[in-house]
């Protein structure tokens, strides 16, 4: 699977709250929070995002609290991966059972706003043509794979029952 889309870059520790400020976890309509996402940092996040774009962000993405709000409005916004030199393990594990790509690589520093990306999730290849550069993430183990590539932990479930 691969994913092409235009950068959106962020600094270190982005926390949940401002992914998706507290105020709107009463929501649960993925679109809704898709008009919400990146609020808290970026107020025309949502306006801006095309359908395959990725953040690219700095360490400890994700942090703060383990709310699933957060990966649901990124997915929902159509970002098509998140790649960071690490993220907060609850995000990361949140963002895989949604099926939204979270890529680790300690080169996401050399990305900048506005580069175009391909991502290849099966090698972990990104490709950065702005810059004739090719970084190297973490690949994913195959188990993760199936779940992204499903969509989701509830969609790889159904399937592998038949459902």
């Amino acid at each position: 699977m691969r994913i092409k889309g235009k950068v959106h870059k962020y600094g270190d520790n982005i926390d949940t709250d401002v992914i998706l400020p507290g105020k709107y976890l009463s929501l649960s309509d993925a679109g809704e929070l898709a008009r919400h996402c990146m609020e808290g940092i970026d107020p025309d996040f949502s306006s801006r995002v095309k359908s395959g774009d990725i953040i690219v962000a700095g360490p400890n993405f994700g942090s703060g609290s383990s709310r699933e709000h957060a990966p649901v409005a990124i997915k929902a916004a159509g970002v098509g991966a998140i790649i960071a030199p690490s993220f907060a393990r609850i995000f990361f594990r949140n963002a895989i059972n949604i099926g939204l790509p979270v890529l680790e690589t300690d080169e996401a520093d050399e990305v900048e706003a506005g580069d175009l990306l391909e991502v290849d999730l099966e090698k972990g290849s990104i490709i950065n043509p702005s810059r004739n550069r090719v970084y190297q993430a973490a690949p994913y183990p195959h188990a993760m794979l199936d779940i992204i590539f499903a969509g989701g932990l509830v969609e790889y479930t159904q399937q592998r029952l038949g459902k």
